[in-house]
C-alpha cells in the first residue's frame, strides 16, 4: 500500500511539469533571432592585445547598460586605441528584454566576424555595432540590408496610396515619439519605423523618408518588406481584411502557420503524455495489488 501511497501524486507532478513547460512564453527568442551581419574585411591588428581588451570593456558596458536604457553609446580606450560601440533595442522592448537581447551579441560578433575593426550584428529585437577610431564612415542613409516579401494581388489598385498614407503616418510619429519609434496601423497595412536614438528628429524623418523610397526602388510592390539603412530601419506587413491567411508568403502567414503548428504539437504531446501516464498508474497499481 504504500508504493501506491507514493505514486498517485506522480501523474499530477509529471502533468503539471509538462503543462508548466507547454505554456512557457516563446516570444523572447524571436527577439534574438539573426537578421543579418556586417563584418569590415580589414582584420584588426592587435598584437599587443590592446584592442582586444578594450572592445571587451566597451561590450561588458553596453551590456550592463542595456538593462536602464533601449538606446546607449560610449568609447573604450584613449588615443588611436579607442573604440566606439553602440547598442539600440526596438522601441517596444521591456528593459529585461532589450537587456536579453543585447547580451547575445558579443559572443554572436566574434563567432559571426571574429576580430575585425568594425562589425554590426542586426537581431530581430536589438541590434550592436562597434569600430575603431579613423574608421571609414558610411552615410546614414547606406542600405544594409533588405527583405522583400511577396507581390501583391495585381487586382488590388488602392494598395500605393494605403501605403504611403501607412509611411506618413510613421514620419510623423516618429517626430512625436521620445525614443525615435513609431508602430501603427492603416486600413490592414501595419508600419514600424525607428531611428538610431541620436539622431535629431528632422534627420530622422529624413532618414525614414528615404528608407520609404529605397523599399519602392528595391522590393517594388510586395505586401511586406523590411528595410534596414545605417541609422534607421522600417518595416511594413499588409493583412487583407478577409484574413491574414489569403496574404500568401506574408509575414503574418508564417507566424500564424507556427501558432497552429505548435498547437497541434503541444496537443499531441500531452495527449502522449496523458497517455504514458495512465499506464504508468495501471502498472504501478499491478505492482500494488502484489503487495
Amino acid at each position: 500500500m504504500g508504493m501506491i501511497g507514493k505514486s498517485s501524486s506522480l501523474p499530477f507532478l509529471f502533468f503539471f511539469t509538462v503543462f508548466w513547460f507547454l505554456h512557457l512564453p516563446m516570444s523572447d527568442a524571436e527577439e534574438t533571432n539573426l537578421v543579418f551581419k556586417g563584418c569590415a574585411e580589414q582584420k584588426l591588428q592587435d598584437p599587443t592585445g590592446i584592442y582586444s581588451r578594450n572592445l571587451k570593456s566597451l561590450l561588458d558596458f553596453l551590456v550592463s547598460q542595456s538593462e536602464k536604457k533601449a538606446f546607449f553609446t560610449t568609447t573604450s580606450g584613449e588615443g588611436q586605441n579607442v573604440i566606439m560601440g553602440l547598442y539600440q533595442c526596438r522601441g517596444d522592448l521591456s528593459n529585461t528584454a532589450c537587456c536579453d537581447c543585447v547580451s547575445k551579441i558579443p559572443e554572436m560578433l566574434e563567432n559571426l566576424c571574429g576580430k575585425v575593426v568594425a562589425s554590426r550584428v542586426q537581431l530581430s529585437g536589438c541590434y550592436l555595432r562597434y569600430e575603431i577610431v579613423g574608421f571609414t564612415q558610411v552615410p546614414e542613409t547606406q542600405l544594409l540590408y533588405k527583405v522583400c516579401g511577396s507581390k501583391k494581388d495585381s487586382s488590388d489598385d488602392g494598395f500605393d496610396e494605403r501605403r504611403d498614407s501607412a509611411f506618413g503616418m510613421v514620419e510623423s510619429g516618429v517626430k512625436n515619439a521620445g525614443n525615435l519609434f513609431y508602430t501603427g496601423s492603416y486600413q490592414s497595412l501595419y508600419v514600424l519605423g525607428q531611428c538610431e536614438g541620436d539622431l535629431a528628429k528632422d534627420d530622422c524623418g529624413d532618414c525614414l523618408k528615404s528608407a520609404e523610397d529605397q523599399a519602392k526602388a528595391e522590393c517594388g510592390d510586395p505586401i511586406s518588406a523590411q528595410i534596414y539603412l545605417h541609422k534607421c530601419f522600417i518595416s511594413y506587413s499588409f493583412y487583407p481584411k478577409e484574413g491574414r491567411s489569403s496574404s500568401a508568403g506574408s509575414l503574418g502567414q508564417q507566424e500564424t502557420q507556427k501558432t497552429v503548428a505548435l498547437a497541434v504539437g503541444g496537443f499531441a504531446a500531452l495527449g502522449f503524455l496523458i497517455a504514458c501516464l495512465l499506464f504508468l498508474k495501471s502498472l504501478l497499481k499491478k505492482k500494488g495489488e502484489k503487495y
